[in-house]
């Protein structure tokens, strides 16, 4: 009997520190995010699970399961021009959203007839989508506009069907996640998970550009 207790002690041990584990691991280190929506195509896909690197530009340490934030963790650097980020969401800080980002602080950014400026010159984007020949105020024109220290201005990929700062403002640099850097599961998820034949098997282990 004495011998069974001490089992089941070391199995209630063993979690319990894999559980610690896995929770410092996805503070500090890295940590898991689908992809729920098209903004971010053809780079990211509906259905695309993927990694994020928390450590790099440090991320905000909430209570676990909530958005109650404790502090933040330093991080080596400031996201580049053309990076990916996870970020809590501007508008509803309880959801995250994923961008790239276009422009970082001091930069003057501008959009002409779909063509995005910063400092005055034209952006070679070979990653964006545009699904329509429209020109729309705010959408396709707007600024000139100077971000902020410690801001961000970022965009979809999928440009012309993204919720992005042209809409809700800055990103700030307290709010920042990680940067997006691999996608390790993808399949179409309008169908069941059994559907083995759904699954993006060529998009697993992609890393994000």
């Amino acid at each position: 009997m004495e011998s069974k207790k001490n089992l089941l002690w070391e199995y209630v041990k063993a979690i319990f520190t894999a559980l610690i584990l896995a929770l410092i691991i996805r503070a500090f280190v890295v940590q898991a995010f689908t992809i729920p929506s098209g903004s971010m195509i053809p780079t990211l896909l509906v259905g695309d699970y993927i990694l994020v690197n928390k450590f790099l530009f440090g991320s905000p340490i909430d209570v676990p399961f909530t958005n109650v934030n404790i502090f933040r963790m330093p991080g080596i650097r400031k996201p580049h021009r053309g990076e990916i980020i996870v970020f809590k969401f501007p508008v509803d800080p309880s959801k995250d959203f994923i961008k790239r980002v276009i422009a970082i602080e001091g930069d003057t950014i501008e959009g002409r007839d779909k063509i995005i400026y910063v400092n005055g010159q034209p952006l070679n984007e070979p990653y964006i989508r545009h699904f329509d020949n429209f020109v729309f105020p705010n959408r396709d024109n707007f600024g000139p506009i100077t971000v902020p220290r410690n801001k961000f201005f970022v965009m979809g990929d999928n440009r012309d069907n993204s919720r992005d700062s042209r809409e809700w403002g800055f990103v700030d640099m307290k709010d920042i996640k990680g940067k997006a850097l691999i996608i390790y599961f993808s399949r179409d998820i309008s169908y069941s998970l059994f559907r083995l034949d759904k699954v993006r098997f060529e998009r697993i282990g992609r890393l994000i550009e």
